[in-house]
């Protein structure tokens, strides 16, 4: 189940490496939003917990579910349960403060030489979190947990491995350029023969990202001390997890299948597929990170709303545009086969792709269409006349949920929160310390004697 936390902003709070610029650019749109008289935001309520979808859709016109991918896909290869698999998801909420992952405790000073699987933006943002020293961590608010931990990392070289070719990667050129223009790592050299001779030829993404791999980074001088590496692997597929042998529990190396390209692909393609060889390798590794995507869940009523769920692909099934839509019908027309007044945005509209800035765009194309259905009288929730919304929304069940024992967050406990956050950031010389417990989180906000149901 998604749970909802005392706090805003989600996936940019949460989420990403707390030193993205993009994390600033989206909490101050959001707050430009929150400004409006009309907006109301209501923390530390799980919907299909606290209240019922079925609940809500009485005292609203429409519903808009964006509430991301609270899941990740896992590998599915023997092993994957052995001490030292950890999942990138899991270890990204740690480091940012997430409360349901501070008890995480990943073994950073178990070895030197650590294995990403998965070639997307959280892997290379786990790669580039291990290998950056603390003291450049120090002014972001990364949790003070964390950085305790990254400063007993014994961790030298971290290796970052795809399924495919860099052609086919998800990772975008801030990624990786980043990753080049840390102090002190080396970047190991790509296999020139996975870009095309003349790769001006590529389109414009794919040609700047190769560029900067192509490139690489300087040698390291002779004198370098606490030198680091890391790398890029590609056309690799994880086959098995291996125990070391001294502890059957606990990680030591991963087997990796080596892919080829089909014979009917264009391996410079973005869609290029590959072909498992019988060529084999081993990696050796005392901790692994998963990264290979994320997947939204079904909140627990959406049936009760007539809204069906694809847990095949983790989507709500729309019309592209964030129109929720029955499949066994199609989109058909602008009405047809809509379930009136329910949409989405977001990773559980589209699946997990993209980054915050796309997300961002995919959010406002759903508002457009909103606004457009409701010039155009589109049927919404509660239809037809006689059977109209409450127009009572957050207020027609305040009270219930009030009366199950919750404590409700409105924006203006949130900024006390965010004062005090900032006041413990100050004493440690960052702009936020964040609090990483929800009851520190309510207590911050005012809530001091509070029962919180679990």
């Amino acid at each position: 189940m998604y749970e909802q936390l005392p706090v805003p902003y989600g996936l940019v709070r949460f989420g990403v490496a707390p030193d993205h610029p993009e994390v600033k650019n989206c909490i101050e749109k959001f707050e430009e939003v929150a400004s409006s008289p009309r907006f109301l935001y209501i923390g530390n309520v799980t919907v299909g917990r606290d209240v019922a979808l079925k609940s809500l859709k009485p005292h609203y016109d429409a519903m808009l579910f964006s509430y991301g991918a609270s899941e990740d896909r896992k590998l599915g290869i023997a092993g994957e349960d052995l001490k030292g698999v950890v999942s990138a998801r899991e270890f990204v909420g740690w480091y940012n403060g997430l409360p349901q992952f501070q008890a995480l405790e990943p073994a950073l000073e178990n070895g030197e030489e650590v294995v990403v699987i998965g070639q997307g933006n959280v892997a290379l943002d786990v790669a580039r979190i291990l290998l950056t020293p603390v003291d450049k961590l120090r002014h972001t608010d990364i949790t003070e947990q964390a950085l305790e931990t990254l400063s007993r990392s014994r961790v030298k070289s971290v290796r970052v491995v795809g399924r495919r070719g860099p052609l086919q990667a998800a990772f975008t050129v801030k990624e990786v350029r980043e990753l080049m223009h840390i102090d002190h790592v080396q970047f190991e050299p790509i296999n020139r023969s996975l870009y095309p001779p003349d790769i001006k030829k590529l389109p414009r993404v794919q040609k700047r990202i190769g560029e900067v791999m192509l490139k690489g980074t300087p040698p390291l001088s002779s004198h370098s001390t606490n030198s680091k590496s890391w790398a890029l692997d590609f056309l690799k597929a994880p086959e098995q997890m291996n125990a070391s042998s001294a502890n059957s529990r606990q990680l030591s190396s991963i087997d990796f299948t080596h892919q080829t390209f089909a014979p009917d692909t264009d391996p410079f393609s973005k869609t290029a597929k590959v072909l498992p060889t019988e060529e084999t390798s081993t990696l050796p590794a005392s901790i692994a990170f998963r990264s290979v995507g994320y997947k939204s869940t079904a909140i627990p009523g959406l049936s009760d709303l007539g809204v069906p769920f694809d847990e095949k692909l983790g989507i709500i099934p729309n019309d592209q545009y964030g129109r929720i839509i029955n499949p066994s019908t199609g989109p058909g027309s602008l009405t047809a086969g809509h379930v009136h007044g329910l949409y989405c945005a977001g990773w559980v509209k589209r699946g997990p792709t993209g980054v915050i800035a796309s997300t961002m765009d995919d959010a406002f194309t759903s508002a457009d269409v909103i606004i457009r259905d409701w010039e155009s009288e589109v049927p919404f929730l509660n239809s037809p006349e006689s059977d109209k919304s409450t127009g009572l929304g957050w207020y027609g069940v305040k009270d219930e949920v009030i009366a199950r024992g919750v404590r409700v967050l409105d924006w203006g406990d949130w900024l006390r929160v965010d004062e005090m956050e900032r006041l413990r950031g100050k004493n440690v010389g960052k702009e936020r310390e964040k609090f990483v417990e929800v009851e520190d989180m309510l207590e911050g906000a005012g809530f001091v004697n509070f029962s919180r149901r679990g």
